[in-house]
């Protein structure tokens, strides 16, 4: 019934307890995951658990935030594109929240690290897996020059874990990406987040965990799971004024319409 759309499986605080977590969105019924590679150095990992089980899948790609790991070229990526059950690049993009004492204009190489990025979803065709932190309008710019959105004739994806205004949010639906919304959406200090939600159309919507971090109300402090995706399908039902089964069919059929993937089959 509900897929997470953005999950970290290879994370220290899940990669242990692989079984039960599956066990667990079973019962919650989430039937589906995608994987997110962060590093290279992680992608066997990741790739590990699209092959072995048949509701997961992965993506290939570095962080904006990680340093002093592979540096990803076009090449290595459109390899990894070619992978089976690879349906994603990323999770890539700009991140200025943490400079550590450096300026916008010291992070060039994380803006020539996402043009790469960007650059391997045109060529291979599949969708980017954005993360924007503290860095919207470079992102948006980016994006626009090396024409990585659908309506550019790009590749798309989807804003993951939007936490941005209602205008990034436009300007993001414009260039033609989706936006997802994580357990963030539940938090109490989240109203304005939660008035983006209400103005994205629901055809455009996603949802997620980024688990192991972000679990939702009534979760929050805790490790997050793709178990939890519920809540935020919820919440996202509560501010458009749906139920929240309409939100689960809808956010599925756009996670599967993004990745290209067939519906699952149902057992009658």
């Amino acid at each position: 019934m509900y897929v997470d759309s953005h999950c970290h499986l290879t994370f220290p605080e899940l990669q242990g307890r692989i079984e039960a977590v599956r066990a667990e969105m079973a019962a919650a019924r989430v039937d589906r995951a995608l994987v997110i590679c962060t590093t290279l150095e992680e992608f066997a990992s990741v790739h590990a658990l699209a092959l072995r089980y048949d509701n997961f899948w992965a993506s290939a790609g570095v962080h904006p935030d990680n340093e002093g790991v592979e540096e990803p070229t076009l090449e290595r990526l459109l390899a990894l594109a070619r992978e089976p059950r690879v349906v994603a690049i990323g999770e890539t993009g700009l991140d200025y929240y943490r400079l550590n004492g450096r300026s916008v204009a010291d992070m060039a190489w994380q803006r020539e690290r996402f043009r790469v990025h960007i650059r391997a979803a045109r060529a291979s065709q599949l969708p980017l897996v954005i993360h924007t932190r503290s860095a919207s309008a470079d992102t948006l710019d980016i994006l626009r020059e090396e024409q990585g959105g659908a309506a550019a004739g790009g590749p798309g994806g989807v804003f993951h874990c939007f936490t941005e205004t209602a205008e990034v949010a436009r300007a993001a639906l414009d260039l033609g990406f989706m936006i997802s919304f994580s357990g963030i959406l539940t938090f109490r200090n989240a109203e304005d987040l939660r008035e983006v939600a209400r103005f994205v159309p629901l055809d455009r919507c996603l949802i997620e965990t980024d688990s192991p971090y972000l679990a939702p109300v009534p979760y929050r402090g805790k490790t997050n799971s793709p178990a939890y995706v519920p809540h935020v399908a919820a919440q996202v039902a509560q501010v458009k004024g749906l139920s929240v089964e309409q939100v689960a069919e809808a956010t599925s059929r756009n996670f599967e319409r993004l990745f290209r993937l067939p519906q699952p089959e149902t057992t009658p």
